[in-house]
């Protein structure tokens, strides 16, 4: 689905990948409808003076509150019409912990937000994009989706979840106009992986790179215009899905020698 003169909701609109996709979808000619939680809204602000602000609409809910996801549909038509597709890009990951160390409240937060976000995104929107002539679902998983990142265990367990439900989605969708596309990103220079407080071995020279947001933007705008089923985000999220693929203890050793934690 070519996104030129589409409505496209973004959510996690505020920052990093989320900021990037509503800035190239209105590059690329489409109205986007940009969901935020707390923060972002001076960045959105200055897109609208740029694009215009019949172009881009700002709106606040929290993706964990399924009240709050269920009225935006009927919002943000009321403004632009209809809508054609939606990336689900909102995202968090959780403190660098072991499961026995996390609290209940640490668990359901990342849970919340990751899987159930994209659940109540997905079931409150897919009557409107059933409806149109064209339409398409972007979830955005993690490299952590299908391969165990260390200290991850919840996070990797909430993409995973993001995973299936959404290739559960393309399968009973395949027959109707409304695609479906996973992406999982490898690594993204972006605030979240910064307050994590993530180091990788090899940053500070040129053995690791991690993507840009606007180079993953692009990716994942490009896998929605070309209808792709699965996204692989980065060289690290490429490699380590074949690694994983031919041998998955090899794969979890891998990751385990190459990431460090800083707990303080």
């Amino acid at each position: 689905m070519k996104v030129f003169n589409k409505v496209i909701v973004v959510t996690g609109a505020g920052g990093g990948i989320g900021s990037e996709l509503v800035r190239q979808l209105l590059e690329k000619g489409a109205k986007v409808a940009a969901i935020i939680h707390k923060s972002g809204l001076e960045e959105i602000k200055s897109l609208a003076t740029v694009y215009g602000n019949d172009k881009i609409s700002t709106h606040i809910a929290n993706l964990a509150n399924r009240d709050d996801v269920e009225k935006l549909p009927e919002e943000i038509i009321a403004v632009h019409g209809c809508i054609d597709g939606i990336i689900n890009n909102a995202g968090i990951i959780q403190q660098f912990h072991s499961v026995n160390d996390l609290d209940y409240e640490q668990i359901h937060r990342v849970m919340d937000v990751n899987f159930y976000g994209t659940l109540y995104m997905c079931k409150s929107f897919l009557p409107y994009l059933l409806k149109r002539p064209e339409s398409h679902i972007t979830n955005v998983s993690s490299m952590g989706g299908f391969l165990p990142v260390p200290l991850q265990s919840v996070y990797a367990a909430s993409k995973a979840a993001v995973k299936m439900f959404t290739e559960g989605l393309h399968l009973e969708l395949r027959d109707t106009h409304v695609g479906v596309t996973i992406v999982f990103p490898g690594g993204v220079d972006t605030n979240i992986v910064k307050n994590a407080r993530i180091e990788l071995e090899g940053a500070d020279n040129h053995s690791y790179k991690m993507l840009s947001p606007n180079e993953a933007a692009a990716i994942i705008i490009k896998g929605m215009e070309n209808k792709k089923y699965r996204v692989l985000a980065g060289n690290d999220a490429k490699i380590m899905d074949f690694l994983y693929r031919l041998n998955p203890k090899k794969a979890t050793d891998i990751i385990a020698k190459k990431i460090k934690t800083h707990l303080k």
